[in-house]
């Protein structure tokens, strides 16, 4: 996945720096192809500050992760900082704007396609922090989406965020569709589980 950055990264000076070329590396290279050596010649600087830095590989790899899923969030956050008066438009914009970064995501593609043979070694990574997303994404969208007044009660509202967080995620490891009809179709099916109204013209999922 090309993922992450609402949450402020925490380390010395050095560590965005690797993670970005760790990321690059393993995208060109594949995975089996980064080593803290190399990444310190990349971003020239010691091996030891790159361990000091990341710690470990396994470490390394959280890191890429959390920093694509972070860039993930950023995109929600602003598509619902755009539509403060239009619930299913901020929808509507974040799942496209999830689906298409994640259609251009090159981090991604490689793990789930597993272009490179050693690259599967990042996908129960990927699986597990699949988790984590779950739930950040849930608690940034329960807040945003309560400050529209939807009538649904507060168990009804964390079902219905449920659902739409987890298809998502389904279309972004296994797309049926471009991001500009998925999107249609949950906005449209948000529209009526929400009892919201908007200024969009919404198109039923059969239609094109």
């Amino acid at each position: 996945m090309t993922i992450m950055s609402e949450a402020s990264v925490t380390g010395g000076p050095y560590r965005q720096p690797i993670v970005s070329a760790a990321i690059e590396l393993t995208v060109r290279s594949g995975w089996s192809s980064v080593t803290m050596s190399k990444l310190a010649e990349i971003v020239g600087v010691s091996r030891q500050t790159v361990y000091n830095e990341l710690g470990s590989k396994s470490r390394l790899a959280e890191a890429m992760i959390s920093h694509e899923l972070a860039r993930f969030l950023a995109v929600v956050r602003e598509a619902f900082e755009r539509h403060p008066d239009d619930l299913v438009e901020a929808i509507h914009d974040a799942v496209r704007g999830v689906l298409e970064l994640a259609d251009d995501n090159l981090l991604l593609r490689a793990i789930v396609s597993a272009t490179h043979g050693a690259d599967t070694e990042l996908l129960p990574l990927l699986t597990s922090r699949a988790g984590s997303l779950l739930g950040e994404a849930t608690v940034m969208l329960r807040g945003r989406v309560r400050a529209y007044g939807p009538p649904l009660d507060a168990e009804q509202l964390d079902v219905a965020i449920d659902v739409v967080v987890r298809t998502v995620l389904s279309h972004i490891m296994q797309p049926s569709d471009t991001p500009a009809r998925t999107a249609d179709a949950l906005a449209w099916m948000a529209s009526r589980v929400l009892g919201a109204t908007t200024a969009r013209s919404l198109r039923h999922p059969s239609q094109g």
